[in-house]
């Protein structure tokens, strides 16, 4: 017989045993680790989402040459100055910010006659008074907020509404000065060009939630303009879910500039939300939720299109913080009433660049330019915007009333939450403390409204997602402790 000898059978029991020893292992941790339900699955390949193909061609329908045309457009009004609406002739001049509110709701009605008049073109009109000695505006002022709504098709769906916006506004280094030569090609004209070409794009499909293109004036003054826009909405009720402000997405380009970064857009969001209660500070600060508001979430969404879809290498840059330093945006404005929102800006300003008078001083070229303006970046901020719009308006409903359940002292972690409209499955992720953002890797995906996972709540932050028959996902909204 071989292998008679004792040596040479107990070698050969030793090589099989090592050769089984992952097998075991794989086994042993599988029965070690309980699935999270009957229904969940965990780490599934199918919880990868795929492509939609009309999110594809949206992206394939942003133009540069498009994007060019309307910044051009915006620009020839000389300047856009807020206050320009009290300048003499102002409601006839071809120049000033009458002429360019004009023409920004002509351009809404022309996209809107070619699907049909699929958008519903309106317009925020209100008179802002002085507030003090300091305040930039001297004068009562007549603001124009001029926006399209494309309604959503399902009627229940309909009203979660997601925005995009961008200042049409514009001023010189004199805050006060409206009458010379304010161009805002990218401060902010860029910005204001990717809101009305995602309204060229999108306005060609249809979804079950509602988008709305805004474009505000005012913000070089105060924020005047969308906060007003921002409190009309609370007041009326809206169910804004989601607000993306583009302001200075021109992708900068000055000669001589090694710095700038064409593959990154920056995008702010808050931590704390600004609407926060004492009870909600108190909330916060024991389960370590400060990296983890709606308008954090919302950052998070827009990083997982950039992933899922192909802006080769144009990927958003997530910045977790409200705003620059010095710099405020309108997103603000939403921010205080409660909306989550969030801010697109280029990855390096030049401020040579920006709320400057026109003029040349020691070699250096003052004044914000359509020759500083590369508008293939912001071809790409306009795709990342309209994918963002197109996923979170097809997306069904987050989950709501979601509850990490803390009724005693135990390493199983129970989470529930309420069913959601639109929703045939639901994923519950979760990073380590210390991560930036969540992963697929781990995740388990359920058919029911609760779960119950071995991961200890202690060391894990949690969220959960609403999926749809499609595979469109909803954002991630967190769980609040439930004793």
């Amino acid at each position: 017989m071989l292998f008679s000898h004792p040596r040479t059978k107990l070698a050969l029991i030793i090589s099989i045993a090592l050769l089984m020893l992952p097998a075991l292992l794989a086994v042993a941790q599988k029965h070690h680790r309980p699935t999270a339900s009957k229904t969940a699955e965990k780490n599934s390949a199918s919880s990868k989402q795929e492509r939609d193909p009309v999110i594809a061609q949206v992206i394939k329908d942003v133009s540069p040459q498009s994007a060019r045309r309307t910044d051009e457009k915006l620009v020839s009004f000389v300047t856009r100055h807020t206050l320009s609406v009290n300048n003499p002739g102002a409601a006839d001049s071809p120049q000033g910010i009458v002429a360019a509110r004009n023409w920004i709701k002509s351009e809404f009605e022309r996209i809107s006659s070619e699907c049909n008049g699929c958008l519903e073109v309106k317009t925020d009109t209100f008179i802002e008074q002085p507030k003090g000695p300091r305040d930039r505006i001297n004068k009562p002022t007549e603001i124009q907020n001029v926006y399209a709504i494309l309604k959503g098709t399902d009627p229940e769906q309909a009203k979660r509404i997601y925005l995009v916006t961008g200042h049409y506004d514009t001023r010189n280094t004199d805050i006060f000065n409206s009458t010379d030569p304010a161009p805002g090609a990218n401060d902010d004209g860029s910005g204001t060009t990717v809101s009305i070409e995602c309204a060229r794009v999108l306005s060609k499909h249809k979804f079950p939630a509602t988008i709305i293109f805004l474009t505000v004036a005012g913000e070089e003054q105060g924020l005047n303009g969308s906060t007003h826009f921002a409190k009309m909405a609370k007041e009326q009720g809206w169910q804004l879910e989601g607000v993306l402000n583009n302001d200075i997405v021109g992708g900068n380009t000055t000669p001589g500039d090694t710095l700038q970064n064409k593959n990154w857009v920056r995008v702010f969001s808050e931590g704390i939300p600004a609407t926060a209660t004492d009870s909600d500070l108190r909330r916060i600060r024991a389960v370590g939720g400060e990296n983890d508001s709606p308008s954090r979430q919302l950052a998070r969404f827009i990083h997982s299109v950039g992933e899922i879809y192909d802006f080769g290498q144009f990927t958003p840059k997530l910045i977790f913080r409200r705003d620059r330093y010095l710099r405020g945006g309108d997103h603000i404005s939403f921010n205080e009433q409660g909306f989550p929102a969030v801010r697109f800006t280029e990855y390096r300003e030049d401020y040579n660049h920006q709320h400057q008078t026109l003029r040349t001083e020691n070699g250096i070229e003052y004044g914000d330019l359509l020759k500083f303006v590369d508008f293939d970046y912001v071809a790409n901020v306009a795709r990342l915007n309209a994918a963002t719009l197109a996923a979170l308006a097809s997306s069904p409903a987050p989950p709501t009333d979601v509850h990490l359940l803390t009724k005693q002292l135990e390493n199983d972690s129970k989470i529930e939450w309420k069913a959601a409209p639109g929703a045939t499955a639901y994923e519950v992720l979760w990073r380590k403390t210390t991560d930036a953002d969540f992963s697929d890797e781990n995740m388990s995906r359920t058919t029911e409204t609760k779960i119950d996972l071995p991961d200890s709540k202690d060391n894990v932050i949690f969220g959960v997602r609403s999926v749809d028959a499609k595979g469109h996902k909803s954002v991630i909204v967190m769980p609040e402790p439930e004793r």
